[in-house]
């Protein structure tokens, strides 16, 4: 089958950052040293973490960190996907198809392929639990965003299991924090499915087989990312990346536990989850603190976490870790376009051809907030723009405001978009209010003490603002037409 996305010659970390360093501006490497302890998170938000995180920020390149402090023959890579022209360059389309591309991907997926195990560049080096003086914390140089982060964090761990009771496989990226020699605390938003795995393992007295895969092709992090109800339980999002790169994404049997791992990783972490065994994630730091968590702000410590028994490390010659920030617009991209792909294909199958495009916006942190971009055509399309909101809100949970525009307003441009708030909206109107909706419970704002609507920590009043121009005005509201001219021969 051929790729969804023009075919770009990638299908690992390294052959990402190869492309990356074609392009000028896209790629910074440096062989100073760097101390994996706040101090690489600290760099690389000055020069391109960009999303919520703390000003200044801004939008750069990607860094690759060949000098890492305790950590000889080691590297870091982070802001592989802090970009959204980057992800657009890596995935092989454009700054606005990427959703589309991840959409058409979903919906054409080419399952994975298994390799034999000890075949795979992932186990070019192995490190057995068993060995003498095996400690995950020497191994992995994961870093820590912040000094009060409750240890270090695998921020960028696609994590891979599969049902105990009828093998379905899943991959999800969690936060996992590093606890001592071969543990590792893993945090669980309520339904996702690895936790349904968990559960039913843990119910019947098993332990839970998982392995941990560092250092990926962007696709296979970015198709990750999909939730129910667009990738419902036994949706193996695997088979969205090898959509978009036309060929399977190929996975190994693990060395030392019944899970998979994918093949190309740069470092994998195998190991399982402990029945009943719980641990509070900032045990080592005792700062009341996890890390900082995609909506700006830091995520509380959790003070009951299940725990990962490693059983071995593999990894490849000189690996490279891969990590991002927590608020970044890498988080932004990762769980932004996924958002976009859902809401897409979910509205497209009962509006056809009313929306135009969708915009996970960085302020959400590619969650909380979407801008729709609609088109009404005849009269009967009024009120369908609203219609449009309600679907994306069931095509996502975690959603918390859209913004509706028209088809003149381009939903990529924050001032565009806050000029058609401007001229084109009146709140007694047009602010759609949906009170008593559980969303994410990392939005600090969704606490009773905020609003009486709000019956417990994780439910929000959802909101929809429509800043479309009623049908029957749009005559009304047309933007000021300029010449159409060849401007490119006067630079």
């Amino acid at each position: 089958m051929s790729p969804i996305a023009t075919a770009v010659n990638v299908h690992d970390l390294r052959s990402a950052l190869e492309l990356l360093g074609q392009h000028e501006g896209q790629l910074h490497q440096t062989d100073v040293e760097v101390d994996p302890v706040a101090e690489l998170s600290g760099v690389y938000r000055y020069i391109g973490a960009g999303g919520t995180v703390m000003r200044p920020t801004k939008l750069g390149p990607a860094m690759l960190f060949n000098n890492i402090k305790g950590f000889p023959g080691s590297r870091v890579s982070i802001g592989m996907l802090a970009d959204r022209r980057r992800v657009a360059l890596l995935l092989g389309t454009t700054v606005d198809k990427v959703g589309t591309v991840l959409c058409e991907a979903l919906n054409n997926p080419i399952v994975p392929k298994v390799v034999k195990a000890g075949s795979a560049v992932c186990q070019e080096v192995v490190h057995k639990a068993t060995d003498p003086g095996f400690d995950i914390r020497t191994l992995i140089p994961a870093p820590t965003n912040t000094p009060e982060d409750a240890g270090p964090f695998i921020t960028m761990g696609l994590c891979y299991g599969k049902d105990p009771e009828n093998g379905q496989e899943d991959v999800t990226i969690h936060r996992l924090c590093v606890q001592g020699k071969d543990e590792i605390s893993m945090m669980f938003v309520p339904g996702r499915h690895l936790d349904s795995f968990r559960i039913k393992a843990e119910k019947a007295g098993k332990p839970q087989p998982i392995s941990i895969s560092i250092g990926l092709d962007p696709a296979v992090y970015v198709a990750a990312c999909f939730e129910a109800p667009s990738t419902p339980l036994g949706f193996n999002e695997l088979g969205i990346a090898g959509a978009v790169r036309g060929q399977a994404v190929e996975v190994v049997e693990c060395l030392t536990v019944d899970a998979k791992a994918i093949a190309n990783a740069e470092i994998v972490i195998e190991g399982f989850l402990q029945p009943d065994v719980r641990v509070v994630e900032d045990q080592n730091s005792h700062t009341g603190k996890a890390m900082p968590e995609f909506p700006g702000y830091n995520g509380p410590a959790h003070p009951s976490l299940p725990v990962i028994k490693v059983t071995a490390v593999t990894h490849r010659v000189n690996p490279i870790m891969q990590t991002t920030i927590g608020p970044s617009e890498e988080h932004v991209n990762l769980a932004g376009i996924p958002t976009e792909a859902s809401i897409t294909t979910m509205v497209g199958k009962a509006l056809p051809g009313f929306l135009q495009n969708v915009y996970a916006h960085p302020s959400g942190g590619g969650k909380y907030l979407a801008i729709l971009q609609v088109k009404k055509a005849v009269p009967f399309d009024e009120g369908r723009q609203r219609q449009a909101a309600l679907l994306a809100f069931s095509s996502f949970s975690e959603l918390k405001h859209v913004i509706l525009v028209d088809e003149d307003v381009d939903p990529f441009d924050t001032n565009d978009v806050l000029w058609a708030m401007t001229t084109r909206f009146q709140a007694d109107a047009d602010v759609i209010a949906i009170p008593g909706v559980r969303c994410h419970p990392l939005d600090p704002s969704q606490t009773p003490e905020m609003s009486p609507s709000i019956r417990g920590k994780g439910i929000a009043t959802k909101a929809i603002f429509d800043c479309t121009v009623p049908f029957e005005l749009k005559a009304r509201f047309q933007r000021a037409q300029f010449m159409e001219v060849d401007y490119k021969r006067f630079l």
